[in-house]
Formats: structure tokens, sequence, C-alpha cells
């Protein structure tokens, strides 16, 4: 039981270790390892979620260390719920890539797994130095992963994404620096315990450093005007690494959530939710932005990054809102955006070996095989994309929206809504394109792939599951988001016995 919050670190390095020594090993061999483990890793997260879903935080001190001078790994609420997501959308990839998709260059199960522990390492992590060394190591999977199979259009989006990671990776240790040298420590739960009582002299250069956090973390998740690196290095990967990068960009909201909620929350005095507007007009207009350019995509993957930029935007303005009760809305809709965008795109690779040199183009093309299922699996991802009854879309949308206040309402109601409606015109015009528009001539297209269907399945089902079980689920991302706003249970946890005085400076009960 101690040892839980380390597996979902250690079990995707070990299997990592062991894909890329073996190289040269059979296809089948290293699809079972890697399908097998990523399995095993859904289990191990659904056992974590069990241990911590009664409201216990878990630590784990690498070492025995005690913070805040040792590594720590810290399991509550929401970084259980992000390990799950994780799992569930990697074995939706993995099993599709194992379609063929593997095939169309090396150490794609090796790289796939070390970037499951980079992701699941930086959800756990309670030190901010250690949140930006697991930011690397998903960075450095995500390089060679994105480029799979090679491809002028890849390497290309694959530059620029490079490019400007490696900045954002610049001004995260910039930032690093002007913390540490202003507060003296970067464990999480410590740094929540000094800026509370920092002095008033010093706490400018505080927000220097944790707005310089806030950009690399907007850079991470594509706020506007941060997010022009997304839809072309999505649409240009393979389906299975732009099904799991839909993971990615909440790495940048779950940084958020958890920086300036807890160090930067309600008991930092002066330096107090500096990200809070910040978050919420960069959301509207993510939002509005994103709802214009899915009208204009020629392409159905462009059009699914479109999906996912509306989706940023949402989660963005759900972090911006006041109240609880919108976290709690905003993390049911992360789960529901995550697994059916994720879905979408290996949707989009099974269209696209259907229809040959045309692709995802949405054009008119030769009649196809296993049309009428395609289109019904399309039909069922966008309608829970744009959020219409009865999926998972409307449900996560209708509760954001029921939390928002008088004056937060009058923007969020016009610009999801549009939103959505043209999510429906986009998704419209492209089904009925790609699946009744077509030339004369008997169908041509390939055999489907039996590993891409299950994989594509596993995800899309997200779709109707979540409605079904929308009371447990969306118990549980209230509960988490009650959680993470309690910012003195987590501090006990990592610290000691942690409470609060009359002014709201923390002090140790002990």
């Amino acid at each position: 039981m101690q040892h839980l919050p380390i597996f979902p670190v250690l079990l995707p390095l070990l299997v990592a270790i062991i894909l890329l020594r073996k190289r040269e090993g059979a296809d089948p061999v290293r699809r079972t390892i890697s399908i097998t483990a990523t399995a095993l890793l859904v289990a191990i997260a659904f056992w974590l979620v069990s241990q911590v879903a009664d409201g216990e935080t878990l630590v784990y001190r690498l070492g025995n260390w005690q913070a805040p001078y040792g590594i720590v790994l810290v399991a509550d609420r929401l970084s259980a719920m992000m390990v799950l997501l994780t799992a569930l959308l990697a074995l939706g990839s993995v099993i599709h890539a194992s379609g063929g998709e593997d095939n169309q260059g090396s150490n794609f199960h090796g790289l796939f797994h070390l970037q499951l522990m980079g992701i699941n390492g930086a959800f756990l992590t309670g030190d901010l130095f250690n949140l930006f060394v697991f930011f690397e190591v998903l960075l450095l999977a995500s390089y060679a992963l994105l480029m799979h199979g090679g491809g002028k259009a890849r390497v290309q989006s694959g530059l620029h994404y490079v490019v400007l990671n490696l900045a954002g990776s610049s001004l995260f240790l910039i930032a690093l620096g002007v913390l540490y040298g202003s507060i003296g420590t970067l464990n999480m739960a410590d740094m929540a315990e000094r800026v509370s009582q920092l002095p008033a002299d010093r706490q400018g250069l505080v927000r220097a450093g944790a707005l310089l956090l806030l950009v690399v973390f907007g850079l991470k998740a594509a706020i506007l005007p941060l997010y022009f690196w997304l839809p072309r290095a999505y649409s240009s990967a393979p389906a299975p690494i732009a099904a799991l990068f839909a993971i990615m960009t909440k790495v940048g909201i779950y940084a958020i959530f958890r920086v300036f909620t807890l160090i930067f929350g309600e008991q930092a005095g002066g330096l107090a939710h500096l990200a809070q507007p910040w978050l919420w007009w960069g959301g509207l207009a993510t939002l509005g932005m994103a709802t214009l350019a899915v009208l204009s995509a020629r392409d159905l993957r462009m059009q699914i990054s479109y999906f996912m930029l509306i989706s940023i935007g949402t989660l963005l303005c759900g972090l911006g809102m006041e109240g609880t009760a919108s976290r709690g809305a905003m993390l049911f809709y992360m789960l529901h955006t995550t697994l059916i965008n994720g879905g979408l795109f290996l949707l989009a690779d099974m269209i696209a070996d259907q229809r040959g040199k045309v692709g995802t183009r949405i054009v008119r093309s030769k009649k196809f095989k296993y049309a009428t299922l395609l289109s019904a699996l399309y039909m069922i991802g966008a309608v829970s994309s744009a959020g219409l009854p009865p999926l998972s879309g409307a449900l996560a949308k209708a509760w954001l929206m029921s939390t928002a206040t008088l004056s937060e309402g009058l923007w969020l109601w016009p610009l999801l809504l549009l939103s959505g409606l043209a999510g429906v015109v986009a998704a419209s015009r492209a089904g009925s394109t790609i699946f009744w528009r077509h030339g004369n001539g008997d169908p041509a297209g390939e055999r489907l792939s039996r590993g891409k269907l299950v994989g594509t399945v596993v995800l899309l089902s997200a779709a109707p599951l979540l409605v079904i079980l929308a009371g447990p689920i969306g118990g549980y991302t209230q509960a988490t988001a009650e959680q993470i706003t309690d910012t003195v249970q987590y501090r006990s946890a990592v610290l000691g016995n942690v409470t609060s005085d009359t002014s709201g400076a923390s002090v140790d009960a002990d």
C-alpha cells in the first residue's frame, strides 16, 4: 500500500527499458508486452483512485527523506483521476497502434511507455523542479513519437513543436530560479507555507516568477495566443500519438490548477488568485477563436484539433470561474473531452485507411467499405464533442453553465452555445461529404483492422458511459474540486499537521 503512488511511474519506466532493449523482437511480442503493461496500468490507476476516493492523500517519500528536502510523490483525488484518465487513453491508443501503425517506425512502444512515465510523474510529483524533470521526459519521448514514420508534414510540424517547447523549458527554468531564490524551496506544499508568510518587499519577484510559470503552463495547455502550434502538430501526428497527445494539454491545465490553487490560492495574501483573470479572459478568447477556426477546417484531423481547442478554452473558463462547483464541472468535462477527442483521432485514421489517397480531406471520394459503421462512430464522437444530448458532452456543458454566476454567464453561455452550433455545422458538413458524397463504382478500401476498431471503440464508449455513470463520477469530480481547494489538508499530508490561524497564515500544529 505505501508504495502504490510510485507504481504508475515505475511500471512504464521498466516496460520502456525492456522494449527499448528488445528492438529486434517479434512484433507480436512487443505488442503483447505493451498492451498487457498498459492494461495493468489501468488496474493500478483504478486501485489508486479507490484508495484516495474517501479523501485520503497518499505521500511517497523516495529514500525516506522528509519534505521539503526529499523527492515526494503525492496522490490525492485529482492526481489519481488524471493518472486513470491517462491510462484509459493510453490503452485505447496502444491497442489501435498495434493494428499496424507501430510498424511505420522504430521503438514505438518503448517511447510510448516512456511518455506515459513522464505524464504520470507530472501528475504525481509534489515538487516544482521534479515537475520540470517529468515535463522534459514526456517531451523528449513526444519529439520522437510526433515524427514516427517520417514525412515532410510531420518533420515540419515536429520542428515547430520542438522549438516552442524548448523555449518553454527555458522559461520554466528561469521561473524556477526566480522562485527558489525568493522563497527558498520548490516543494509545492512548503512553497504554499512560505508564500502565505512572505514579506511585501519580496512579493514582486515571486509574482514575476509565478506569471512566468503561467506562461509556460499556458503554452503547454495551448491558451490563446500560445495555441498556434497545436492544430498543425496534432493533425500531422500518427493517430495513436495524436490521441495520446489529448492528455498533453491537460498536463498544462493540471499544472495551472495545482500550482495556482495550492501555492497562490486564497491563503497567499497579496499573491492570491494571480492567474484567475488571465485564465478567464484567455479561456474566452481561446474558445471564441477555436469556434471560428473549426468552421474553416478542410481536413478531418484539423477539425478534431480545433474541437480540442474549443475544449481547452472551455476548461480554462472553468478554472477562471468562481467557486468549487465550476471546478467540479470542469473536471467532469475534462474526462469527457480527453477520451472523446482521442477516440476521434483514432477514428480519423480508420477513415483515412478506407479512403486511400484522399485520406482525411473533407472532399468527395470513391465509395468505401464499412462506411455505415464508421459513420455511426463518427456521429457518436461528433455529437458528444459538439455537446448535443443525450451524450456526455451535453451533460458536461450543461453542468458547467449552471455553475456560472450572472456576470460569468453573460460571457460564457453565448460563447459555449455558439461553439456547440459551430461544432454541429462543421461535423455535419464533414460527415455528409465523407460518408454520403461518393463517385460511381464499387466500394474500395482496406480490410478493417480489428485492433484499430477495438481501440477506437474503447475511447468513444466514454460518451454513453459518462452519462450512465454521471452520478458517481460527478460526485467524485465535485469532491476533487473541494479537496484541492482545501490546501491545509494537502500541506498537512506532505509536511505534517498544518492548520490555519485566524489571520489566514498557516502554522504548524505540532
